[in-house]
């Protein structure tokens, strides 16, 4: 079991349980999933930006990524119907705890000028930010990357709301300003 998880079981659901009494346990917040994605802009012109993220998004997440596909063809961006435009991962389970864990521990006191991110959900109890440069993990060796790529991340709570959300990535130790 992974430390985090351990951590919500031992520390973070009591602390919920404490401060919401009127809920049932099945009620509380719990991390779902995380979502990690990437479009990738330069797929149209290089070949190869698929394979070379993808390899990069397989050691961030533990798992092969998928291709994400355009739906429809778009004549002012020379882009066809069916073609390679992104990769996603959905992490679940232990991946999912490890990958939290090594971002909130290791990757973001290594971005540049980062005082934390905002306390703002989407509204539905998710929360969502993005990174401007995948440089920043430590299990990406750079001699091998030959273009900076941004991701967007997404945390899936069960939450109803944006403050339970943040309330229960606080308390998981997500670095928030």
């Amino acid at each position: 079991m992974s430390r985090l998880q351990n951590k919500y079981k031992e520390v973070v659901l009591p602390e919920l349980i404490a401060r919401h009494s009127d809920l049932n346990v099945m009620e509380l917040p719990v991390l779902k999933k995380i979502v990690i994605s990437m479009g990738i802009s330069e797929a149209l012109k290089d070949k190869n930006a698929i394979q070379d993220h993808s390899k990069e998004l397989t050691l961030l997440s533990g798992q092969k990524p998928i291709v994400t596909r355009s739906k429809k063809a778009i004549s002012n961006f020379k882009l066809r119907e069916n073609q390679a435009v992104g990769l996603m991962v959905t992490l679940r389970g232990k991946r999912m705890y490890d990958f939290l864990d090594r971002f909130c521990n290791i990757v973001s006191p290594r971005i540049h000028d980062f005082r934390g991110f905002n306390k703002k959900g989407d509204g539905r109890g998710n929360y969502n930010f993005g990174i401007e440069d995948q440089q920043i993990y430590p299990e990406i060796n750079l001699d091998e990357v030959k273009r900076p790529q941004g991701m967007n991340i997404t945390l899936v709570t069960t939450a109803k709301n944006d403050t339970d959300c943040i309330e229960l990535l606080t308390l998981l130790g997500f670095p928030f300003k």
